[in-house]
């Protein structure tokens, strides 16, 4: 039996266990320690998760496409069922299945039965909600135990990052932890040396922890409004004096986790019945052709690809020529920073509430230790360093630094393996 820490996240999931005293995340796929959070339901019945899932997506493989599995928990998609073809399976049954895969192919990687359970979570998974925060993790824990872990515990993701970044430190220090991932933006402040490393009961450390609900799948989900969604229609008008097409399918096209409500026959019904009404039905006819494919996951991994390339590049390209040739857009990094700004914003005035709440100033952080996927933004890495403008920036293991935290926390918590 052995111990584990789980790091289930928006876009991608690890799960880590102890060798030899080092926290070593377990190959979930082949080379990768690191698995996409995607399910692929088959028409003939086959599941298949991660990385696979996505290629027979994009194969053109007859099924359904899943992602971001993470952003339901806390919201009433969670007890929603959705349809798999002939039947209809709830979102938890849907995670259920994608994080027991993990969990077997982790035991399989390491040759250990995996019974104790460190789960990374959000600092929020709602903002504002208590009590949909409680439910998220009360969700997470049932899924977890019906998997088959024997004892499951939580830890605060930024918190997990901290104790990965304190085991390259030489001397005490006041860390800000970033941690910005797929669905969500959380902060710690922690006093970390390495005598406190080795101590089991850290509270006294913890300066500050505060997050906000923004992350990776957000800025997909903006500049997919503000690039893509007007060639498809987003804010043109109807033949009635004064009224727009109607907001809300472009919001679920841009968004992971309601992409599959597009292809509701009800929804493509409503679709058709407005391009009927509109100035100009050929940009509905280009919404229409994405809904009859099923492809809005192509737009949203297109979209998703061009942020990513902005990480490094000015301009960017999102291919849009199977929908109508000649229908490719290029985005330049100015064009992202203008249709994602106030997400930036609101990352950056996380930190201030944090400053506050350890009641520090800002010249007295020593180190900003980064980690997530969404901190490779130039204009989201200014925005957190802006405000600890004196501390020294350290770059984090971007996808790993998590899940080895929680593996260190799990040894803690547990004691060594049996």
């Amino acid at each position: 039996m052995s111990n584990c820490g789980l790091d289930f996240g928006t876009s991608n999931t690890t799960l880590g266990t102890i060798v030899g005293n080092v926290p070593v995340l377990a190959v979930l796929e082949t080379g990768h320690t690191t698995i996409p959070s995607a399910i692929f339901y088959e028409v003939d019945g086959a599941v298949v998760i991660g990385r696979k899932a996505i290629e027979a997506y994009v194969d053109g493989a007859p099924g359904r496409l899943m992602r971001s599995l993470k952003s339901v928990l806390g919201t009433a998609l969670i007890d929603e069922t959705t349809k798999l073809g002939r039947e209809r399976t709830s979102f938890r049954d849907v995670i259920a299945y994608y994080l027991g895969a993990v969990k077997r192919r982790a035991e399989q990687a390491t040759g250990r039965e995996l019974c104790n359970l460190v789960h990374g979570r959000p600092v929020h998974f709602v903002d504002n909600d208590p009590a949909a925060d409680r439910k998220a993790e009360q969700t997470l824990r049932g899924i977890a135990q019906d998997i088959g872990f024997a004892d499951v515990t939580f830890q605060f993701e930024p918190i997990a990052a901290a104790l990965d970044y304190e085991r390259q430190i030489a001397c005490e220090e006041i860390a800000l932890i970033a941690d910005i991932g797929g669905g969500t933006s959380d902060f710690s402040i922690v006093r970390l040396s390495p005598e406190r490393h080795s101590q089991i009961d850290r509270r006294a450390d913890i300066l500050a922890n505060d997050g906000v609900r923004v992350g990776g799948t957000d800025f997909d989900r903006q500049l997919s409004l503000g690039a893509v969604m007007p060639l498809l229609g987003y804010r043109s008008a109807m033949k009635r004096a004064g009224l727009d097409v109607p907001s809300g399918y472009f919001h679920d096209l841009a968004t992971w986790a309601n992409i599959n409500r597009m292809y509701e026959q009800k929804v493509m019904s409503e679709v058709r019945q407005v391009r009927q009404e509109v100035r100009q039905p050929e940009l509905l006819d280009r919404l229409v052709r994405v809904l009859q494919e099923q492809r809005g996951h192509t737009l949203a991994m297109e979209i998703e690809e061009a942020k990513i390339a902005l990480s490094d590049a000015r301009r960017a390209n999102i291919p849009l020529g199977w929908i109508q040739p000649d229908l490719d857009v290029d985005i330049t990094r100015t064009e992202l920073v203008s249709h994602t700004r106030q997400l930036a914003a609101r990352i950056g005035a996380r930190i201030k509430i944090c400053l506050e709440q350890a009641q520090l100033d800002a010249g007295e952080i020593d180190a900003v230790f980064l980690t997530g996927g969404s901190v490779q933004l130039p204009h989201v890495r200014k925005a957190i360093t802006a405000m600890v403008p004196s501390a020294r920036t350290v770059d984090g293991d971007t996808f790993g630094a998590v899940g080895k935290g929680l593996t260190i926390e799990a040894e803690r918590r547990y004691g060594p393996a049996a």
